[in-house]
């Protein structure tokens, strides 16, 4: 009996770890609004290629010194275990993520930039039962829908507020994050501690900035102001919530992973309104006050379910 309890508190503190890993991810996420609303430059293909260049020269650095750079190009290229193909599909997932939100909010507001994010979850949860056959609780299900009816009613009132096609382009460029963000996870709980996932920030960024590059025919001049702050994104913003979500969505469900992202939503949306008086709509804060009730609801029974006695 005690080996039993003893299990279940490893378990409860694993979990309480990672979950506070992916609400430190989605607080250092939520930066890259407000600091692109100061940048002086507003072309996506420039602020993706630099971003996402300096999360990949920062990946690159510190994976390489900790397993050298021979061990480094073996594991991007054929991990032990065979699941280069899972490695590479996240990667893709990374690099899609890191392009899509940036040309978004590079056309659109920050709020509805992640209003479009918001559909995550539920991509998770029917990517997690379809492919993983992971279960969805019955509370995970009810904050799962009570943080959609929250994002639709965001996404409803701020499709009509749009003041043109310019913005429809951004919340339909965004909705290519909770897609990506969703198989994302899905795949990096499928491949468990078994495979050097967390090279995968690393390769998804190298595939924003190349494709990027190749994008914009040479188009990618910045000036040192503007240099220095996607430094900031690309170290803080995207390499370092990057290897703690690694981790994180190796150890929760893919649904469960994307209902706490769910709060770079407010977060990102505060620091918009703080930072660069982007001031959010009154449906805006009635949607985000129903997808934080769903995600601290969703916590609170999730620790009442490893504290009842078994």
């Amino acid at each position: 009996m005690d080996i039993v309890a003893d299990l279940q508190r490893v378990a409860a503190r694993t979990h309480r770890r990672a979950v506070a890993a992916m609400v430190l991810c989605t607080l250092l996420w939520s930066i890259a609004g407000v600091i692109t609303r100061h940048l002086h430059g507003h072309d996506g293909s420039a602020l993706v290629f630099w971003r996402s260049g300096f999360a990949a020269l920062t990946l690159l650095l510190v994976l390489g010194a900790r397993l050298g750079p021979v061990t480094l190009a073996r594991q991007s290229l054929a991990p032990a275990g065979g699941g280069a193909a899972l490695l590479w599909l996240s990667g893709f997932c990374w690099a899609v993520m890191y392009t899509a939100f940036m040309i978004a909010l590079s056309l659109t507001t920050v709020a509805q930039t992640l209003v479009a994010v918001s559909l995550g979850p539920l991509f998770a949860a029917l990517m997690g039962l379809l492919f993983l056959g992971t279960p969805v609780r019955a509370r995970t299900w009810g904050a799962i829908v009570t943080a959609m009816l929250g994002m639709a009613w965001m996404f409803w009132n701020n499709l009509h507020a749009s003041a043109g096609p310019r913005e429809v382009a951004g919340l339909l460029i965004g909705l290519l994050v909770p897609v990506a963000a969703a198989a994302n996870w899905v795949a990096l709980r499928h491949a468990g501690a078994r495979l050097p996932m967390q090279l995968a920030p690393m390769l998804g960024a190298g595939l924003s900035a190349a494709s990027m590059g190749l994008f914009a025919g040479g188009h990618l001049a910045v000036d040192g102001h503007d240099l220095g702050w996607l430094a900031v994104l690309g170290v803080f913003q995207l390499a370092l919530p990057g290897a703690f979500a690694v981790w994180a969505a190796q150890r929760l469900a893919p649904a469960e992973v994307a209902l706490l992202g769910l709060l770079e939503v407010i977060f990102g949306t505060l620091w918009a309104w703080l930072g660069a008086s982007e001031v959010p709509s009154a449906s805006t804060l009635l949607g985000g006050g129903l997808i934080l009730a769903a995600l601290v609801g969703n916590e609170l029974l999730s620790m009442l379910a490893f504290t009842r006695p078994r």
